[in-house]
């Protein structure tokens, strides 16, 4: 993944909304979710959230598939796994990394 990526992925996730939308969407798993369903969970206003679809698609964490008369959109879990990766490739110097509940950091 380039740093460019990174950045425009960060930065879309950066904002209230988007976060929120993204996050949906990873709990909606492959089944995705309609603007509709989003709208009602959410109470974004249809043109907002539409924007800030627009903005997650263009940063590579959405994908978009229409089917019959709706757009059902989906977490891109293949983008988010890199992302995570990437900035989670040089952890802890290459050891294992402590267990979540540990206070104290090896790094």
């Amino acid at each position: 993944m380039e740093d460019k990526e990174v950045v425009r992925s960060l930065a879309a996730l950066a904002h209230g909304h988007r976060l929120q939308i993204f996050r949906a969407l990873v709990v909606a798993g492959a089944r995705g979710m309609t603007p509709g369903v989003m709208a009602e969970g959410s109470g974004i206003a249809p043109a907002t959230l539409s924007f800030h679809l627009k903005e997650l698609m263009h940063a590579g964490l959405v994908t978009q598939e229409r089917q019959s008369r709706n757009l059902v959109y989906r977490a891109s879990f293949e983008h988010m796994n890199e992302l995570l990766g990437y900035l989670t490739q040089n952890c802890c110097q290459g050891e294992a990394c402590l267990p979540a509940t540990s206070t104290s950091c090896k790094c």
